[in-house]
């Protein structure tokens, strides 16, 4: 199926690893242009010569999505270089482990604003071209909002904020005709989780546990299966899709994990 995604300008934060990195190679293969926006350069810069080498088109602009200056330095940054926005795939964060018993004001806050204050402030800056090209918008969210990990007080909330954003923007938005939608994953094995399941005393074991909770092939959810869902909603193959969360997880939120 053809997206029509060509030479589409669309920024992908956190997009250098993981499900970034995923979702910035799959619609670069869909023949879109891949803007990497992200704190690491050489990580940033890494992933744009690999899709740039293979065929495809990317671009990388190094920021510190945390500081909301740098939100719209970014933003200005894409426009300087090509003069239009079309999609933006709002992504990057990290589940920290922010708790009510660990945590602090300083820290909470300083979580919010890693995983949810440039989610908007992207949204918000990049919205005048958005407008123009009549473009959309995906925010990756996590099941913590629905379910609950424990221990995470302020990526849940976070992600809590991301679910009510996405719904919020489709209504606002509708005038211009600007889809806003979600995709909320549960279990996808990342560089990131990866760290986490090493840090555990017995990793594999750990694994199984997790995996054989999954009730579609008790398997983990791939970083091309979360992108291929996110290139769709950017796609006018999704032209009557909006305020939708959308869960590509194995049916691992709503469905009997004892099945």
């Amino acid at each position: 199926m053809d997206l029509q995604l060509s030479d589409k300008v669309i920024i992908v934060t956190g997009g250098a690893k993981g499900i970034g990195e995923g979702v910035a190679k799959t619609l670069s293969a869909e023949g879109a242009i891949s803007v990497i926006v992200g704190r690491n350069e050489a990580d940033n810069t890494k992933t744009v010569s690999e899709i740039n080498s293979s065929g495809g088109k990317a671009f990388q602009v190094t920021a510190e999505l945390s500081h909301p200056e740098e939100c719209e330095k970014a933003v200005k940054s894409v426009l300087e270089h090509f003069g239009r926005i079309d999609g933006l795939v709002n992504n990057a964060g990290v589940n920290d482990g922010v708790g009510l018993e660990n945590g602090s004001y300083d820290a909470f806050m300083a979580s919010l604003h890693k995983n949810l204050v440039h989610y908007y402030l992207l949204a918000h800056y990049a919205l005048p071209e958005l407008i123009k090209s009549k473009g959309a918008i995906v925010n990756i969210g996590s099941k913590t909002a629905e379910t609950g990990q424990g221990g995470t007080s302020a990526y849940a909330a976070s992600n809590g904020g991301r679910n009510a954003l996405t719904r919020e923007w489709a209504v606002e938005l509708l005038k211009y005709k600007i889809r806003v939608n979600a995709v909320i994953v549960a279990e996808c094995y990342t560089p990131l989780y990866e760290k986490w399941i090493q840090s555990l005393p017995d990793p594999e074991q750990k694994l199984q546990q997790i995996t054989a909770k999954i009730p579609l092939e008790k398997r983990m959810t791939t970083t091309e299966e979360i992108a291929n869902m996110v290139a769709f909603l950017l796609s006018e193959r999704s032209s009557h899709t909006t305020g939708q969360l959308i869960h590509v997880d194995g049916g691992y939120t709503h469905l009997d994990r004892s099945i």
